[in-house]
Protein backbone atom coordinates (compact mmCIF):
# COMPACT_ATOMS: atom_id res chain seq x y z
CA UNK A 1 0.00 0.00 0.00
CA UNK A 2 1.08 3.16 -0.70
CA UNK A 3 1.70 5.40 2.14
CA UNK A 4 2.61 9.27 2.96
CA UNK A 5 3.64 10.60 6.39
CA UNK A 6 2.33 13.11 8.44
CA UNK A 7 4.05 14.85 11.35
CA UNK A 8 2.46 15.43 14.87
CA UNK A 9 4.42 16.33 18.04
CA UNK A 10 5.73 13.28 18.80
CA UNK A 11 7.40 12.57 15.35
CA UNK A 12 6.38 10.75 11.86
CA UNK A 13 3.91 8.49 11.34
CA UNK A 14 2.96 6.45 8.09
CA UNK A 15 -0.90 6.91 6.42
CA UNK A 16 -2.33 5.31 3.90
CA UNK A 17 -2.19 7.60 0.53
CA UNK A 18 -5.77 7.21 0.04
CA UNK A 19 -6.66 8.64 3.63
CA UNK A 20 -7.71 11.98 4.45
CA UNK A 21 -6.42 11.76 8.49
CA UNK A 22 -3.23 12.08 10.11
CA UNK A 23 -0.49 11.18 12.77
CA UNK A 24 -3.02 11.13 15.65
CA UNK A 25 -5.67 9.58 14.12
CA UNK A 26 -3.36 7.15 12.72
CA UNK A 27 -1.58 6.31 16.48
CA UNK A 28 -5.33 5.80 17.81
CA UNK A 29 -5.60 3.16 15.23
CA UNK A 30 -2.26 1.28 15.85
CA UNK A 31 -2.59 1.64 19.66
CA UNK A 32 -6.50 0.95 20.26
CA UNK A 33 -6.82 -2.26 17.93
CA UNK A 34 -9.66 -3.06 20.69
CA UNK A 35 -13.08 -4.54 19.42
CA UNK A 36 -14.80 -3.88 16.70
CA UNK A 37 -17.44 -0.96 17.56
CA UNK A 38 -16.37 2.13 16.20
CA UNK A 39 -16.77 6.01 16.93
CA UNK A 40 -20.67 6.05 15.94
CA UNK A 41 -21.38 8.52 12.69
CA UNK A 42 -23.97 10.08 14.71
CA UNK A 43 -21.29 11.75 16.64
CA UNK A 44 -19.15 12.38 13.93
CA UNK A 45 -21.68 14.19 12.21
CA UNK A 46 -22.75 16.30 15.43
CA UNK A 47 -18.69 16.84 15.46
CA UNK A 48 -19.20 18.82 11.64
CA UNK A 49 -21.95 20.69 12.99
CA UNK A 50 -19.77 21.94 16.18
CA UNK A 51 -17.03 22.09 13.50
CA UNK A 52 -18.33 24.65 11.63
CA UNK A 53 -20.39 26.39 14.03
CA UNK A 54 -16.70 26.93 15.30
CA UNK A 55 -15.36 28.11 12.24
CA UNK A 56 -17.73 30.70 12.07
CA UNK A 57 -17.85 31.98 15.52
CA UNK A 58 -13.70 31.96 15.09
CA UNK A 59 -14.36 34.32 12.06
CA UNK A 60 -16.67 36.58 13.73
CA UNK A 61 -14.02 37.45 15.71
CA UNK A 62 -11.71 37.93 13.44
CA UNK A 63 -9.45 35.05 14.65
CA UNK A 64 -9.96 33.05 11.58
CA UNK A 65 -9.84 34.38 7.70
CA UNK A 66 -12.85 33.96 5.73
CA UNK A 67 -10.86 31.92 3.46
CA UNK A 68 -10.30 29.50 6.09
CA UNK A 69 -13.73 29.70 7.35
CA UNK A 70 -14.94 28.44 4.19
CA UNK A 71 -12.83 26.14 3.67
CA UNK A 72 -13.76 24.44 7.04
CA UNK A 73 -17.28 25.11 6.27
CA UNK A 74 -17.39 23.52 3.29
CA UNK A 75 -15.75 20.29 4.34
CA UNK A 76 -18.03 20.14 7.52
CA UNK A 77 -21.04 20.25 4.97
CA UNK A 78 -19.24 17.14 3.19
CA UNK A 79 -18.81 15.14 6.63
CA UNK A 80 -22.11 16.20 7.44
CA UNK A 81 -23.66 14.44 4.19
CA UNK A 82 -22.17 11.55 4.84
CA UNK A 83 -19.59 11.98 2.03
CA UNK A 84 -16.10 11.13 4.07
CA UNK A 85 -17.43 8.55 6.40
CA UNK A 86 -14.57 5.76 5.44
CA UNK A 87 -12.17 8.66 6.89
CA UNK A 88 -13.46 8.27 10.48
CA UNK A 89 -12.17 4.74 11.60
CA UNK A 90 -11.84 5.25 15.20
CA UNK A 91 -12.77 2.60 18.00
CA UNK A 92 -14.97 3.48 20.65
CA UNK A 93 -12.30 2.14 23.19
CA UNK A 94 -9.88 5.00 22.90
CA UNK A 95 -8.83 7.97 25.47
CA UNK A 96 -11.60 8.34 27.67
CA UNK A 97 -12.05 12.38 26.75
CA UNK A 98 -12.13 11.43 22.69
CA UNK A 99 -9.18 13.47 21.88
CA UNK A 100 -8.67 10.91 19.28
CA UNK A 101 -12.17 11.31 17.78
CA UNK A 102 -11.45 15.43 18.01
CA UNK A 103 -8.10 15.14 16.35
CA UNK A 104 -10.02 12.56 13.87
CA UNK A 105 -12.14 15.67 12.34
CA UNK A 106 -9.41 18.43 12.61
CA UNK A 107 -6.98 16.20 10.92
CA UNK A 108 -9.53 15.17 8.18
CA UNK A 109 -10.81 18.82 8.00
CA UNK A 110 -7.22 20.46 7.27
CA UNK A 111 -6.17 17.25 4.79
CA UNK A 112 -9.64 17.66 2.86
CA UNK A 113 -9.69 21.33 2.65
CA UNK A 114 -5.86 21.37 1.35
CA UNK A 115 -6.91 18.87 -1.71
CA UNK A 116 -9.91 21.43 -2.46
CA UNK A 117 -7.49 24.25 -2.19
CA UNK A 118 -3.44 23.63 -2.20
CA UNK A 119 -2.87 27.29 -1.73
CA UNK A 120 -4.31 27.32 1.70
CA UNK A 121 -2.80 24.70 4.53
CA UNK A 122 -4.78 24.61 7.49
CA UNK A 123 -3.35 23.40 10.46
CA UNK A 124 -5.41 20.90 12.39
CA UNK A 125 -4.66 22.14 16.19
CA UNK A 126 -4.04 26.24 15.40
CA UNK A 127 -7.02 26.39 12.73
CA UNK A 128 -9.65 23.91 13.08
CA UNK A 129 -8.83 23.44 17.04
CA UNK A 130 -8.99 26.94 17.59
CA UNK A 131 -10.69 28.03 20.64
CA UNK A 132 -11.58 24.79 21.17
CA UNK A 133 -10.49 21.77 23.65
CA UNK A 134 -11.54 18.38 23.04
CA UNK A 135 -12.64 18.44 26.58
CA UNK A 136 -15.33 20.98 25.90
CA UNK A 137 -16.00 19.90 21.75
CA UNK A 138 -16.50 16.04 22.74
CA UNK A 139 -19.06 16.64 24.90
CA UNK A 140 -20.62 18.84 23.20
CA UNK A 141 -20.49 16.73 20.19
CA UNK A 142 -22.10 14.45 22.05
CA UNK A 143 -25.29 16.42 22.90
CA UNK A 144 -25.86 17.70 19.64
CA UNK A 145 -26.07 13.91 18.43
CA UNK A 146 -28.17 12.70 21.05
CA UNK A 147 -30.96 15.22 20.56
CA UNK A 148 -30.86 15.13 16.34
CA UNK A 149 -31.29 11.01 17.36
CA UNK A 150 -33.75 12.09 19.85
CA UNK A 151 -36.01 13.98 17.39
CA UNK A 152 -35.49 10.23 15.07
CA UNK A 153 -37.27 8.48 18.19
CA UNK A 154 -39.91 11.03 18.36
CA UNK A 155 -41.08 10.37 15.34
CA UNK A 156 -40.95 6.68 15.67
CA UNK A 157 -43.07 6.89 19.56
CA UNK A 158 -45.60 8.96 17.43
CA UNK A 159 -45.65 5.86 14.74
CA UNK A 160 -45.99 3.27 17.36
CA UNK A 161 -48.92 5.36 19.45
CA UNK A 162 -50.95 6.02 16.41
CA UNK A 163 -50.91 2.29 15.52
CA UNK A 164 -52.06 1.62 18.88
CA UNK A 165 -54.89 4.56 18.65
CA UNK A 166 -56.23 2.99 15.46
CA UNK A 167 -56.46 -0.18 17.12
CA UNK A 168 -58.51 1.38 20.42
CA UNK A 169 -60.91 2.94 17.48
CA UNK A 170 -60.86 -0.74 15.49
CA UNK A 171 -61.55 -2.80 19.06
CA UNK A 172 -64.09 -0.74 20.43
CA UNK A 173 -66.97 -2.58 21.97
CA UNK A 174 -65.27 -6.15 22.44
CA UNK A 175 -65.82 -6.87 25.97
CA UNK A 176 -63.24 -9.66 27.02
CA UNK A 177 -61.70 -11.42 30.05
CA UNK A 178 -59.18 -9.10 31.92
CA UNK A 179 -56.51 -10.56 34.15
CA UNK A 180 -54.56 -9.98 37.07
CA UNK A 181 -51.65 -12.18 38.45
CA UNK A 182 -51.99 -14.22 35.26
CA UNK A 183 -55.51 -15.41 36.70
CA UNK A 184 -58.84 -14.32 35.07
CA UNK A 185 -60.47 -11.32 36.70
CA UNK A 186 -63.30 -8.71 35.99
CA UNK A 187 -63.93 -7.64 32.34
CA UNK A 188 -63.16 -5.09 30.17
CA UNK A 189 -62.92 -3.82 26.71
CA UNK A 190 -60.34 -4.90 24.69
CA UNK A 191 -59.93 -1.02 23.85
CA UNK A 192 -59.23 -0.18 27.18
CA UNK A 193 -56.40 -2.73 27.63
CA UNK A 194 -54.99 -1.23 24.30
CA UNK A 195 -55.70 2.36 25.42
CA UNK A 196 -53.37 1.50 28.84
CA UNK A 197 -50.27 0.71 26.31
CA UNK A 198 -51.07 3.86 24.05
CA UNK A 199 -50.88 5.97 27.60
CA UNK A 200 -47.40 4.35 28.57
CA UNK A 201 -46.19 5.21 25.71
CA UNK A 202 -47.05 9.38 25.36
CA UNK A 203 -45.91 9.13 29.00
CA UNK A 204 -42.75 7.61 28.08
CA UNK A 205 -42.29 10.60 25.36
CA UNK A 206 -42.80 13.18 28.12
CA UNK A 207 -40.34 11.95 29.97
CA UNK A 208 -37.91 11.48 26.93
CA UNK A 209 -38.85 15.62 26.34
CA UNK A 210 -38.38 16.59 29.80
CA UNK A 211 -34.31 15.56 29.98
CA UNK A 212 -33.72 17.67 26.15
CA UNK A 213 -33.66 20.69 29.05
CA UNK A 214 -30.03 19.48 30.44
CA UNK A 215 -29.00 17.92 26.55
CA UNK A 216 -29.54 21.77 24.92
CA UNK A 217 -26.85 22.42 27.65
CA UNK A 218 -23.40 22.82 25.63
CA UNK A 219 -19.95 23.16 28.17
CA UNK A 220 -18.63 24.60 25.01
CA UNK A 221 -15.89 27.26 25.49
CA UNK A 222 -14.82 25.97 28.73
CA UNK A 223 -11.88 24.33 26.79
CA UNK A 224 -9.19 21.99 29.22
CA UNK A 225 -10.51 22.31 32.39
CA UNK A 226 -13.57 24.54 32.14
CA UNK A 227 -12.01 28.05 32.68
CA UNK A 228 -12.12 28.79 29.21
CA UNK A 229 -8.33 29.33 28.28
CA UNK A 230 -7.85 30.82 24.55
CA UNK A 231 -11.28 31.03 24.10
CA UNK A 232 -12.61 34.22 23.13
CA UNK A 233 -15.28 36.36 25.56
CA UNK A 234 -19.08 34.69 24.18
CA UNK A 235 -17.48 32.25 22.15
CA UNK A 236 -20.23 29.74 23.61
CA UNK A 237 -23.55 31.82 23.12
CA UNK A 238 -21.74 32.46 19.43
CA UNK A 239 -21.19 28.88 18.99
CA UNK A 240 -24.73 27.80 20.30
CA UNK A 241 -26.15 30.82 17.11
CA UNK A 242 -24.72 29.24 14.71
CA UNK A 243 -25.90 25.65 15.49
CA UNK A 244 -29.51 27.37 16.59
CA UNK A 245 -30.08 28.83 12.94
CA UNK A 246 -28.49 25.58 11.21
CA UNK A 247 -30.21 23.40 13.50
CA UNK A 248 -33.43 25.18 15.43
CA UNK A 249 -32.86 22.80 18.32
CA UNK A 250 -32.84 25.36 21.08
CA UNK A 251 -29.02 24.86 22.15
CA UNK A 252 -27.77 27.15 25.54
CA UNK A 253 -24.38 27.45 26.93
CA UNK A 254 -23.92 25.79 30.12
CA UNK A 255 -22.98 28.37 32.18
CA UNK A 256 -20.68 26.35 34.56
CA UNK A 257 -18.49 24.56 32.39
CA UNK A 258 -16.49 22.73 35.02
CA UNK A 259 -20.13 20.99 36.02
CA UNK A 260 -20.01 20.22 31.69
CA UNK A 261 -16.64 18.83 31.27
CA UNK A 262 -16.73 16.44 34.63
CA UNK A 263 -20.33 15.70 35.00
CA UNK A 264 -23.19 13.38 32.47
CA UNK A 265 -25.93 13.64 34.99
CA UNK A 266 -28.17 15.11 31.70
CA UNK A 267 -27.38 11.91 29.96
CA UNK A 268 -28.00 9.95 32.38
CA UNK A 269 -31.59 11.40 32.84
CA UNK A 270 -31.89 10.66 29.42
CA UNK A 271 -30.83 7.34 29.69
CA UNK A 272 -33.31 6.86 32.67
CA UNK A 273 -35.98 8.05 30.36
CA UNK A 274 -35.10 5.47 27.66
CA UNK A 275 -34.71 2.69 30.16
CA UNK A 276 -38.03 3.62 31.43
CA UNK A 277 -39.64 3.46 27.60
CA UNK A 278 -37.59 0.34 27.86
CA UNK A 279 -39.73 -1.42 30.31
CA UNK A 280 -43.15 0.02 28.83
CA UNK A 281 -41.92 -1.71 25.61
CA UNK A 282 -41.36 -4.55 27.28
CA UNK A 283 -44.46 -5.17 29.32
CA UNK A 284 -46.38 -4.07 25.74
CA UNK A 285 -44.05 -6.91 23.74
CA UNK A 286 -45.19 -9.57 26.35
CA UNK A 287 -48.25 -9.18 26.68
CA UNK A 288 -49.18 -9.05 23.08
CA UNK A 289 -47.15 -12.59 22.61
CA UNK A 290 -49.18 -14.17 25.50
CA UNK A 291 -52.58 -12.78 24.30
CA UNK A 292 -51.37 -13.84 20.80
CA UNK A 293 -50.00 -17.29 21.96
CA UNK A 294 -51.22 -20.28 20.88
CA UNK A 295 -52.90 -20.49 18.30
CA UNK A 296 -55.36 -23.75 19.38
CA UNK A 297 -53.72 -24.21 23.25
CA UNK A 298 -53.04 -21.00 24.67
CA UNK A 299 -54.96 -17.70 24.87
CA UNK A 300 -55.26 -16.65 21.34
CA UNK A 301 -57.15 -13.70 22.12
CA UNK A 302 -55.59 -11.66 19.00
CA UNK A 303 -54.24 -12.90 15.83
CA UNK A 304 -50.79 -11.66 14.68
CA UNK A 305 -49.53 -11.21 11.49
CA UNK A 306 -47.63 -14.35 9.99
CA UNK A 307 -44.43 -12.85 8.70
CA UNK A 308 -42.40 -15.70 8.50
CA UNK A 309 -41.95 -19.55 8.82
CA UNK A 310 -41.12 -20.05 12.43
CA UNK A 311 -39.19 -23.34 12.45
CA UNK A 312 -36.98 -25.23 10.66
CA UNK A 313 -38.85 -28.58 11.55
CA UNK A 314 -42.87 -27.62 12.53
CA UNK A 315 -44.36 -27.20 9.13
CA UNK A 316 -46.88 -24.06 9.14
CA UNK A 317 -45.52 -22.90 12.95
CA UNK A 318 -45.06 -18.98 12.92
CA UNK A 319 -44.01 -17.01 16.38
CA UNK A 320 -44.48 -13.60 17.74
CA UNK A 321 -40.55 -12.72 16.53
CA UNK A 322 -40.98 -8.99 16.22
CA UNK A 323 -42.35 -9.07 20.17
CA UNK A 324 -39.32 -11.33 21.06
CA UNK A 325 -36.95 -8.39 18.68
CA UNK A 326 -38.45 -5.66 20.71
CA UNK A 327 -37.96 -7.54 23.77
CA UNK A 328 -34.27 -7.97 23.20
CA UNK A 329 -34.03 -4.25 22.71
CA UNK A 330 -35.51 -4.07 25.90
CA UNK A 331 -33.09 -5.82 27.66
CA UNK A 332 -30.01 -4.34 26.05
CA UNK A 333 -31.22 -0.77 26.39
CA UNK A 334 -31.70 -1.44 30.12
CA UNK A 335 -28.21 -2.54 30.09
CA UNK A 336 -27.03 0.20 28.02
CA UNK A 337 -28.39 2.67 31.14
CA UNK A 338 -26.80 0.77 33.81
CA UNK A 339 -22.94 1.15 31.68
CA UNK A 340 -24.23 4.65 31.32
CA UNK A 341 -25.00 5.04 34.92
CA UNK A 342 -21.54 3.55 36.02
CA UNK A 343 -19.47 5.42 33.61
CA UNK A 344 -21.21 8.78 34.58
CA UNK A 345 -19.85 8.09 37.65
CA UNK A 346 -16.04 8.56 36.61
CA UNK A 347 -15.67 12.24 36.53
CA UNK A 348 -12.33 12.32 38.74
CA UNK A 349 -11.67 15.98 39.45
CA UNK A 350 -11.74 18.42 36.58
CA UNK A 351 -13.06 15.41 33.65
CA UNK A 352 -15.11 12.74 32.63
CA UNK A 353 -12.67 9.78 31.27
CA UNK A 354 -15.92 7.58 30.19
CA UNK A 355 -17.28 9.96 27.12
CA UNK A 356 -16.56 7.59 24.63
CA UNK A 357 -18.83 4.60 25.97
CA UNK A 358 -21.72 7.25 27.34
CA UNK A 359 -22.13 8.32 23.84
CA UNK A 360 -21.61 4.67 22.31
CA UNK A 361 -24.31 3.34 24.60
CA UNK A 362 -26.55 5.83 23.97
CA UNK A 363 -26.56 6.83 20.68
CA UNK A 364 -27.17 2.80 20.53
CA UNK A 365 -30.23 2.62 22.62
CA UNK A 366 -31.86 5.62 20.67
CA UNK A 367 -31.34 3.68 17.49
CA UNK A 368 -32.45 0.30 18.44
CA UNK A 369 -35.57 1.97 20.01
CA UNK A 370 -36.55 3.81 17.14
CA UNK A 371 -36.17 0.56 14.80
CA UNK A 372 -37.32 -1.36 17.07
CA UNK A 373 -40.74 0.70 17.35
CA UNK A 374 -41.22 1.37 13.77
CA UNK A 375 -40.62 -2.53 13.10
CA UNK A 376 -43.01 -3.12 15.83
CA UNK A 377 -45.57 -0.94 14.77
CA UNK A 378 -45.35 -1.93 11.01
CA UNK A 379 -45.15 -5.56 10.86
CA UNK A 380 -47.23 -6.27 14.25
CA UNK A 381 -49.72 -3.72 15.41
CA UNK A 382 -50.69 -2.64 12.38
CA UNK A 383 -51.70 -6.34 11.54
CA UNK A 384 -52.61 -7.26 14.67
CA UNK A 385 -56.84 -9.13 14.47
CA UNK A 386 -59.22 -9.90 17.16
CA UNK A 387 -60.48 -13.41 17.35
CA UNK A 388 -64.05 -12.48 18.97
CA UNK A 389 -65.65 -15.73 18.81
CA UNK A 390 -62.36 -17.19 21.22
CA UNK A 391 -62.65 -13.85 23.38
CA UNK A 392 -66.56 -14.52 23.64
CA UNK A 393 -66.21 -18.26 24.43
CA UNK A 394 -63.42 -17.11 27.59
CA UNK A 395 -66.29 -14.77 28.62
CA UNK A 396 -69.29 -16.92 28.72
CA UNK A 397 -66.90 -19.16 30.81
CA UNK A 398 -65.37 -16.87 33.01
CA UNK A 399 -66.23 -17.31 36.64
CA UNK A 400 -64.91 -13.65 37.54
CA UNK A 401 -67.97 -12.66 36.04
CA UNK A 402 -69.90 -12.92 38.99
CA UNK A 403 -68.02 -9.89 40.20
CA UNK A 404 -70.10 -7.70 38.27
CA UNK A 405 -73.60 -9.39 39.47
CA UNK A 406 -72.45 -8.31 43.76
CA UNK A 407 -74.00 -4.98 43.53
CA UNK A 408 -77.40 -6.04 41.88
CA UNK A 409 -77.90 -9.02 43.90
CA UNK A 410 -75.48 -9.19 46.63
CA UNK A 411 -72.26 -11.33 47.46
CA UNK A 412 -74.01 -14.22 48.71
CA UNK A 413 -76.25 -15.10 46.10
CA UNK A 414 -72.87 -14.23 43.19
CA UNK A 415 -71.10 -16.79 45.19
CA UNK A 416 -74.16 -19.49 44.99
CA UNK A 417 -74.39 -18.63 41.54
CA UNK A 418 -70.37 -19.26 41.04
CA UNK A 419 -70.42 -22.24 43.37
CA UNK A 420 -73.30 -24.11 41.13
CA UNK A 421 -71.15 -23.05 37.49
CA UNK A 422 -68.37 -24.85 39.01
CA UNK A 423 -70.05 -27.86 40.48
CA UNK A 424 -72.05 -28.22 37.31
CA UNK A 425 -69.47 -26.93 34.42
CA UNK A 426 -71.84 -23.91 33.49
CA UNK A 427 -71.11 -20.75 32.56
CA UNK A 428 -72.21 -17.68 35.29
CA UNK A 429 -74.89 -16.79 33.12
CA UNK A 430 -76.09 -20.53 32.42
CA UNK A 431 -75.95 -20.86 36.13
CA UNK A 432 -77.71 -17.40 37.11
CA UNK A 433 -80.67 -18.82 34.96
CA UNK A 434 -80.70 -21.70 36.06
CA UNK A 435 -80.95 -21.31 39.70
CA UNK A 436 -83.53 -18.75 38.38
CA UNK A 437 -81.94 -16.33 40.03
CA UNK A 438 -81.50 -13.59 37.11
CA UNK A 439 -83.43 -13.29 33.71
CA UNK A 440 -81.29 -13.12 30.45
CA UNK A 441 -82.73 -9.44 30.17
CA UNK A 442 -81.20 -8.68 33.68
CA UNK A 443 -78.02 -10.68 33.28
CA UNK A 444 -76.85 -8.81 30.23
CA UNK A 445 -77.83 -5.39 31.76
CA UNK A 446 -75.89 -6.41 35.04
CA UNK A 447 -73.00 -7.44 33.31
CA UNK A 448 -72.72 -4.27 30.83
CA UNK A 449 -72.96 -6.24 27.47
CA UNK A 450 -72.99 -4.23 24.78
CA UNK A 451 -71.01 -5.82 22.07
CA UNK A 452 -71.70 -4.70 18.84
Amino acid sequence: MDHRIEKDSMGRVKVASDKLWGAQTQRSLENFDIGIELMPKELVKGYAFLKKACALSNLSFAKLSQEKCDLIVRVCEEIIQGELDEHFPLHVWQTGSGTHTNMNLNEVIANRAYELDSSLKLNPNDDVNMSQSSNDTFPSAMKIALLMQVNVLKNSLDTLIESFEKKEEEFKGILKVGRTHLQDATNLYLSDEISGYTAMLKSSKEQILDTLKYIKQLPIGGTAVGTGLNSPKDFDKTVCSYLNKELGLGFVPLTNKFYGLTSHDGEVFLSGALSSLASNLMKIANDIRWLGSGPDCAIGELLLPKNEPGSSIMPLKTNPSQCEALTMIAVQVMGNHSAVSFAAGQGNFELNVFKPLIIYNLLQSLRLLSDGMNSFSLRCINGIKADREKIKSYLAHSLTQVTSLVPYIGYEKSAEIARYAVENSLSIKEAALGLDILSVEKFDSYMGITEK
